[in-house]
């Protein structure tokens, strides 16, 4: 438990390494953090507590929709990730911008934002802990709504990004990098972490198959 619980961590720290590394560059958030940024500039608060706020939010709304209990073990990483983007946001990066820096030093650090975003999910759902209310939002609108899985992601991608316009968030190219690049970079980070992870884990190779 020890070594999943570390691995796990990891993967939200490195997530949150590259999400804060896509606000700095001054290109565009990802979709959602595009509007948690728009509501902290706007209303107060920091993004990591808006953050928390509609993950908390995501736990009814996902049990809504299927007429399920709210998981509250979905709390663990709500409360997790929301410290976890505060401590790279207001600490680490707090007096930290690009926007003066030319163009193409804002596009690399996106590029590497995007990147250590992903691998930092990928890292993150190998140990098969709960999982943050707004990652499994795209797999209960799909289930409820019977549509795939692109259409759903694309359907909350449109929606987020729109309302984050509408109050001023950050969106940008660094919103489009994000939405197209990161689900091929997950599936290719997974994909060769996932034996790398099951090298130091072997009695758990016969229970989990890697995704498809």
């Amino acid at each position: 438990m020890l070594y999943r619980t570390a691995v796990y961590m990891l993967g939200i720290f490195v997530n949150f390494f590259g999400v804060a590394l896509i606000i700095k560059a001054a290109l565009g958030a990802g979709f959602w953090t595009a509007l948690f940024v728009g509501l902290s500039d706007r209303f107060g608060f920091t993004v990591g507590i808006w953050y928390g706020i509609f993950q908390l939010a995501f736990i009814f709304l996902n049990g809504w929709l299927m007429k399920q209990k709210p998981e509250f073990r979905a709390l663990l990483p709500l409360v997790l990730e929301s410290l976890v983007l505060d401590f790279w946001l207001e600490v680490v990066f707090k007096n930290m911008s690009l926007t003066s820096a030319p163009f193409l030093i804002q596009l690399l650090t996106v590029i590497a934002g995007v990147s250590f975003t992903a691998l930092g999910v990928a890292i993150y759902i190998l140990p098969q802990l709960p999982r943050a209310p707004v990652d499994q939002l795209f797999l209960v609108i799909a289930n409820k709504f019977n549509i795939s899985l692109l259409v759903s992601q694309t359907a909350i991608a449109v929606t987020t990004s729109t309302s984050a316009l509408l109050i001023g968030g950050p969106v940008g190219l660094g919103t489009i990098m994000g939405t197209i690049g990161a689900g091929p970079l997950i599936q290719y980070f997974y994909t060769k972490g996932y034996p790398i992870y099951y090298l130091y884990h072997p009695q758990y190779q016969s229970r989990y198959e890697p995704l498809a």
